[in-house]
């Protein structure tokens, strides 16, 4: 009853994972194209106002005109009723972090540790992981604060600490909680800038404003080069959001450099929109970032099996099966934490078996499965079944 109790909780969390990121991101994306999308005003009275961009729209049926003041209204009052984007960033976090406590905290052994890679306690795993996504902020912002003005210098020097993250990460946990504790410092990062930086300058923007105040322009321009980072951070995380449904990526033996690359490609296809928007088109942006895609798709495909040598018959991979992966792919699961069989995959029978073929070579070639090999799955085995698939897959 726990674990079916834990089931139904990252069930909702995800969905309202799911549902606040889309809300966040998308949030995000209209803003940053709206900021590069404006023209001057047609009315002189609106520039007099203090308009600095409109942008005329059509949506919906009607027509929308949006307009943006960089210091708020000349001589009129700011309006009271101020919308702030900020809860869309808070919630995606905190139901982000609550699926991390669910699946990665309380499983730390089936999902969290790889005893291959480290053996850790769930106490010393779990600690690493909270100690990540809060250092990964103070060392972001400490460069921040450091190459203030040097942003190209910046970049490339986030981009470094992302991949020794990542790097580090797949010497301590399972590739699997590698790739999201990656995107996790990522979205740590993301909602801090939002809460420490863009939100309070935007408040002291207001105040200064209401009070009649000529507004410091620091905290703008602070709040508007984090806001720009996190556009460039979107689709690195919206991939890592999916990657565990793609073990190809991270179960390769340079599992964090093949990240590496995607994210890559997705800022480079995330600058090409940026550029578009303000009709600076540059094509070989997403063609860069197509290439690197298929050419780490290339990278990382899986060998043909060498099918020469002995017969391998379906009694010895029925073996391996029982004693490596049906604690977890039986109608009634013994391994502790699962309430039913992943996905659904039931190895108990010949056709189940054959059924389920091509996915057991796949991820069993692979290492996704067993999970973080709770099993102790050997590399003899892997290569068993690897060679009994290459052969037919007979189940007689």
């Amino acid at each position: 009853m726990e674990a079916y109790i834990v089931d139904w909780l990252s069930l909702l969390s995800r969905w309202l994972h799911l549902i606040s990121g889309i809300a966040w991101i998308g949030a995000s994306f209209y803003f940053v194209m709206l900021d590069n999308s404006l023209s001057q005003p047609k009315d002189p009275d609106d520039t007099r106002r203090g308009v600095f961009g409109e942008l005329w729209a059509v949506h919906g049926g009607g027509f929308y005109i949006s307009q943006k003041f960089l210091t708020g209204p000349k001589g009129e009052p700011l309006t009271e009723n101020l919308h702030w984007s900020k809860w869309e960033a808070y919630t995606t976090w905190l139901s982000g972090i609550a699926l991390l406590a669910l699946i990665y905290w309380l499983g730390a052994s089936s999902y969290l540790i790889d005893r291959s890679v480290m053996a850790l306690s769930p106490p010393a795993a779990i600690a690493i992981s909270v100690g990540s996504l809060a250092g990964g902020w103070f060392v972001y912002d400490g460069l921040c604060r450091l190459l203030e003005g040097k942003e190209n210098v910046l970049a490339a020097l986030v981009f470094v600490f992302i991949m020794a993250c990542a790097w580090a990460l797949f010497h301590v946990f399972s590739a699997r909680a590698a790739y999201i504790h990656v995107g996790a410092i990522i979205g740590t990062i993301m909602v801090a800038n939002v809460f420490f930086h863009i939100i309070p300058g935007q408040k002291r923007m207001v105040a200064d404003i209401r009070a009649g105040r000529d507004p410091d322009p620091r905290p703008g321009i602070v709040g508007k080069q984090r806001s720009v980072h996190n556009t460039y951070f979107t689709l690195p995380v919206l991939f890592v959001m999916i990657s565990n449904h793609y073990p190809m990526t991270y179960s390769h033996p340079h599992g964090w450099l093949v990240l590496g690359v995607i994210m890559l490609a997705g800022v480079l296809i995330r600058q090409f929109f940026v550029l578009r928007h303000s009709g600076n088109v540059k094509w070989a942006l997403p063609a860069a970032g197509v290439a690197l895609l298929a050419g780490v798709a290339v990278a990382i495909a899986p060998k043909i099996a060498d099918s020469g040598g002995g017969r391998v018959t379906f009694a010895n991979v029925q073996g391996v099966l029982k004693e490596r992966c049906l604690q977890c792919h039986a109608s009634q699961p013994t391994q502790p934490g699962f309430a039913q069989p992943p996905k659904g995959v039931l190895l108990e029978t010949p056709e189940q078996v054959a059924a389920n073929a091509p996915k057991i070579a796949e991820t069993v070639g692979n290492k996704y499965m067993p999970i973080g090999n709770l099993t102790q799955m050997t590399d003899d085995e892997r290569a068993l079944i690897a060679t009994w698939f290459a052969q037919g897959a007979a189940t007689r």
